[in-house]
């Protein structure tokens, strides 16, 4: 599931001004963080260095979400980055200021979860010794109320 050359995400998309262009980077690192958090998933986020970012990125973190059964390894489930004007100049998008000058926007875009790296991780880290998994509580009301997944 983990090794696909597609996989599922919902993207997440902003555009700011460029006064406001590092505070929404930072909110947009904490929606993703925050699904972690409501999955209570172990994870960490990376800042990344400028060898590691795509073309055009002025800063990304990484998220990784913790693969207890994969040799104890660290997935990449999210990646968040601020693109400053870049992305703005080549699309020619500018945002109207208060003043009335009107000046390229900042865009940032983030993945809101990779599901094909999230789903084995909630499995592996809610396993237990009989070989059940806990549904974490959050998504339990998409389960119709099942607390756990068990042997048929």
């Amino acid at each position: 599931m983990v090794r696909q050359h597609q996989f599922n995400k919902v993207e997440l998309v902003k555009f700011t001004t460029p006064e406001q262009s590092e505070v929404e980077h930072e909110k947009l690192v904490l929606d993703a963080e925050g699904i972690l958090q409501a999955l209570s998933l172990p994870y960490q986020t990376l800042l990344l260095c400028a060898g590691d970012m795509g073309f055009g990125a002025r800063k990304c973190y990484d998220i990784e979400v913790y693969a207890a059964g994969q040799d104890k390894k660290w997935w990449e489930c999210s990646s968040c980055s601020n693109f400053g004007d870049f992305q703005a100049r080549r699309a020619n998008i500018k945002v109207k200021l208060k003043d009335g000058k009107k000046v390229f926007a900042h865009t940032l875009n983030g993945s809101g979860l990779a599901t094909s790296r999230v789903l084995p991780a909630i499995l592996e880290n809610n396993q237990q010794a009989d070989g059940s998994v806990v549904i974490p509580e959050v998504l339990r009301k998409y389960m119709g109320g099942l607390q756990r997944i068990t042997k048929a």
